[in-house]
């Protein structure tokens, strides 16, 4: 996307071209100039932010960024929310809010323990930790709320209004201050201008999917994905032992953060290796990462210490009777519950069982990924488990191996994303236990390009929307379930408007002056994935599913997405391959060898 001509005072700059013969501007324009046909905006977000093309400095512009992207989260909250008025269990706004129920009106040793049939605390302890300021901030508000046993399914709407603004208060305290430094230190390392960072950042600000799982579903998603966003921060910045602190605590808020783990190990492995051996930053690295687990784990040891000591039991259900550790069952005979450190070996063994539910199978409801359209043909839950879990972690190791590869030898700042992005996929395809709303997590890093270099030219738009709009409406069967189809509608169309792409339009696949089968390709696939679907949302409102086949319309959802999906970690995968260099290398291998 070109901006305006250059000020006559100064040599004109050329605009430069993608491989699919997209503009990109360069530089920022110190002044406007006349209006040309290179010069106009070319999807309706960058003809909002046209006026601030001119400006010098980021921060004029954010405010205004900031404030939009807030009301359009606060209508989104005025919807329902999952469980609205749907007993027995409700649904996630009522895991949350019992969560807080739980960690302020229980001693801290009870935490993982407590009535695990009622949305049981299965995430990992800064989930627990944060539940509890919340919690203890409502509790002041109305203790009512968060009453033990007498709170469960409250609908309260003045309740509702403080759950909403403790997403929103959240996100803007994590999220979108560590979304706003990377926007900056990305974009100035890879020399993309003022104008240019504001619209990546308007636009990663507005991704659709988080919007719709945060803020009318509800979660707290984006405090995890803020604090991943904050580790690559601050490898942007060089800054190591604070990347590993964040990402600690990525990890102690959701587990599901692993998705990331392969890549960064590589990349911090990496940049500790090449292109000289550094030892003091290894173990700089190594220690601080334990110094932060340990750190974020200490309240959890302490409390069920202490609580021992005052004689409360983490499980007051059996009376004193000692039960036998859930993870490692047949050594628990050897231990003595009466130990000093018995407490700290029973936290950490329920934590773990919590936190990683093996045995719940390799899936419980139907997502787009590998496992749940395998299913299909291959009735899968005919299978032992375990040989279900080795075939996922092979299939995953495969998946992800390669990504960690390029990302370890070539442990570049610019390749971060995508290095992330890719391995994201590869565990939402094929890992164990994923849910729909995991899409989120290889979706964040993919847009996160959008703020690098060529990140707002065509191919790239093309592809990062493409995985969005397909990431909202793989969710669209989770979402409907909850009566949410027209905020799904709003903001994923909305979305599509502002960057230009299909349904609203089509002018981002239009080659202009030179026109590539790499193109042709990217156009044809994407339009079928667009036609798929459109049909199936026609379908699946007007055609009832034959008899015997309620989830017809599910499975195709399912199948589509999947495939869809795997297209998308093949573009990461080979993108990242390009941009690396390692394609070259491989070509001139193959030259050498020929030569000899």
């Amino acid at each position: 996307m070109a901006g305006p001509s250059p000020s006559p005072h100064k040599a004109r700059r050329k605009t430069k071209k993608t491989s699919n013969g997209s503009e990109v501007s360069s530089v920022a324009p110190s002044a406007p100039s006349r209006a040309s046909p290179s010069s106009r905006p070319a999807y309706p977000l960058a003809a909002f932010l046209w006026p601030a093309r001119s400006s010098v400095s980021q921060w004029e512009i954010l405010p205004l960024i900031l404030m939009a992207v807030g009301l359009f989260r606060w209508a989104a909250g005025l919807w329902g929310y999952s469980g609205f008025q749907n007993p027995p269990m409700h649904g996630d706004y009522e895991a949350q809010r019992h969560w807080m129920e739980i960690t302020t009106q229980l001693p801290i040793s009870q935490w993982y323990f407590h009535d695990l049939e009622w949305w049981g605390l299965d995430y990992p302890p800064l989930t627990a930790y944060h539940s509890w300021v919340l919690g203890k901030i409502g509790g002041i508000i109305n203790p009512a709320w968060f009453a033990l046993h007498t709170s469960r399914g409250l609908d309260d709407p003045i309740l509702k209004v403080f759950m909403r603004a403790t997403v929103i208060v959240s996100e803007y305290l994590i999220y979108i201050p560590a979304a706003v430094i990377f926007v900056r230190r990305l974009s100035k390392l890879q020399g993309v201008n003022t104008w240019n960072a504001s619209i990546a950042l308007t636009a990663i600000l507005m991704q659709p999917g988080t919007i719709l799982i945060d803020h009318v579903h509800f979660q707290y998603n984006t405090v995890m994905l803020g604090l991943v966003l904050a580790s690559m921060s601050s490898i942007l910045a060089g800054r190591y032992m604070w990347s590993c602190v964040f990402f600690v605590l990525a990890l102690g808020f959701k587990q599901m953060a692993l998705y990331y783990a392969p890549a960064m190990f590589a990349y911090l492995l990496g940049v500790c290796i090449f292109p000289r051996i550094n030892v003091p930053r290894f173990l700089g690295i190594a220690v601080v990462t334990l110094v932060a687990f340990a750190v974020l784990l200490l309240p959890i040891f302490a409390g069920a210490i202490y609580d021992s000591h005052r004689g409360i039991d983490a499980r007051p259900d059996l009376f004193g009777h000692a039960a036998p550790l859930p993870i490692f069952t047949e050594y628990s005979f050897k231990l003595n519950p009466q130990a000093w450190f018995y407490p700290i070996i029973q936290q950490m063994a329920q934590v773990v069982h919590r936190v990683f539910p093996f045995a719940r199978g390799l899936f419980e409801d139907k997502v787009a990924n590998f496992w749940c359209a395998l299913n299909v043909i291959i009735k899968l839950r005919n299978y032992p488990s375990e040989l279900l879990q080795r075939a996922s972690l092979l299939v995953t190791l495969a998946a992800i191996t390669p990504p960690c590869l390029v990302i370890f030898a070539r442990p570049r700042k610019d390749l971060l994303p995508l290095a992330l992005a890719t391995t994201a996929w590869g565990f939402f395809l094929f890992s164990f236990q994923v849910h729909e709303k995991s899409v989120l997590l290889p979706l964040m890093p993919m847009t996160a390009i959008l703020a690098g270099n060529h990140g707002l030219s065509k191919n790239v738009r093309a592809w990062v929307g493409f995985a969005n709009l397909l990431g909202c409406w793989t969710m669209f069967p989770l979402l409907q379930r909850v009566e949410l189809r027209v905020p799904y509608y709003v903001l994923s169309l909305l979305w599509a408007y502002l960057l230009g792409l299909p349904p609203t339009s089509f002018a981002v696949y239009r080659q202009d002056a030179h026109p590539t089968w790499a193109g042709f390709a990217t156009t044809s696939l994407h339009i079928i994935f667009y036609f798929a679907m459109a049909l199936w949302h026609l379908a699946e409102s007007f055609l009832l599913p034959p008899h015997g086949k309620p989830d017809l319309w599910v499975v195709v959802n399912v199948g589509i997405g999947a495939v869809g999906f795997g297209i998308c970690y093949l573009w990461c995968l080979w993108t990242l391959v390009v941009e690396s260099g390692a394609s070259d290398l491989s070509k001139l291998g193959k030259r050498k060898a020929k030569t000899l």
